[in-house]
């Protein structure tokens, strides 16, 4: 798939913004005043511009609000519902903790358990389509839901936590890698099966034809075997190894603000990859493999 800018800024911005308010909604950490507020800022920032950032890919952005028409049957509308409740409670639960110093807790829950809500409805845009054999399967979810805590979790500051999820999450992405590599060699997917000309070996004559067209450039995007182990590499170090070390050291808010940005970095690297080594099976009619 191709790795557009807009969608890897709304992925990592958004579960970052969504993990950080869900561990705000649970009273993590529980400053009140301006303190909080900074928190609130930051995690309002990151899941806002995230999707700000997804109506960017949107073939007719002033459109957008035709998202939320779909709920019924779309995973992006489910998703535009929670992140819509997600930010409105913890809007109001953030004026009481910033201006009352009240601690509505019930609303901190509810918005916690929203903000995951949304993570998850993000992950199912991508677990549902069954022409993406990389993503069709139940580790997608956990994928975004373990890096959204570990990302929330260490820019909420709560270094104990955050530590053992960075290792979780990053187990993870190992596993997405590994399993997702042969996922469409898997999934039985074939020139043959896709025409329905089944008996024998299935070839293309000629190419369908010799210019591009947007299925070529949305849904066929080849990375090559070395650069993607080397990003994966910089994914692993940056993205995970890199922070759970300097959490290791003692604490010191420098090194705090380090492992975040190291963080996002690695991200960055992991998302880039989730697109580009996403293989659509329409590549197999432009005889791609």
């Amino acid at each position: 798939m191709h790795p557009a800018p807009s969608i890897i800024l709304f992925t990592t911005l958004s579960g970052l913004g969504f993990g950080l308010l869900a561990f705000l909604g649970l009273g993590m950490p529980g400053s009140t005043g301006w303190v909080a507020f900074a928190f609130f800022a930051i995690a309002y920032a990151l899941a806002g511009g995230g999707l700000v950032a997804s109506t960017f890919h949107l073939g007719h952005p002033e459109r957008a609000l035709k998202a939320f028409t779909q709920w019924r049957s779309s995973w992006l509308s489910r998703e535009a519902w929670t992140s819509t409740a997600t930010l409105t409670v913890m809007g109001l639960y953030a004026i009481g903790r910033v201006f009352f110093d009240a601690d509505w807790q019930v609303l901190g829950w509810l918005g916690a358990a929203l903000a995951v809500v949304t993570v998850a409805c993000t992950a199912m845009i991508y677990a549902s389509l069954r022409a993406v054999p990389r993503w069709y399967n139940w580790l997608t979810p956990v994928h975004f839901l373990t890096l959204s805590a570990a990302g929330g979790a260490l820019l909420a500051g709560q270094v104990t936590i955050a530590t053992p999820l960075l290792a979780l999450a990053a187990a993870v992405q190992m596993a997405i890698w590994m399993h997702g590599d042969g996922a469409l060699a898997r999934s039985g997917t074939t020139l043959a099966s896709a025409t329905g000309l089944q008996g024998g070996t299935v070839r293309a004559f000629e190419p369908p034809h010799t210019g591009t067209n947007y299925l070529l450039r949305e849904m066929v995007h080849v990375v090559g075997r070395k650069h993607a182990t080397r990003l994966r590499a910089i994914a692993l170090i940056l993205g995970y190894g890199l922070p759970i070390l300097l959490l290791l050291l003692p604490f010191n808010h420098w090194l705090g603000l380090l492992a975040v940005l190291t963080h996002v970095l690695g991200i960055l690297a992991s998302r880039w990859l989730f697109f580009a080594q996403a293989e659509h099976v329409v590549g197999l009619y432009y005889g791609k493999r």
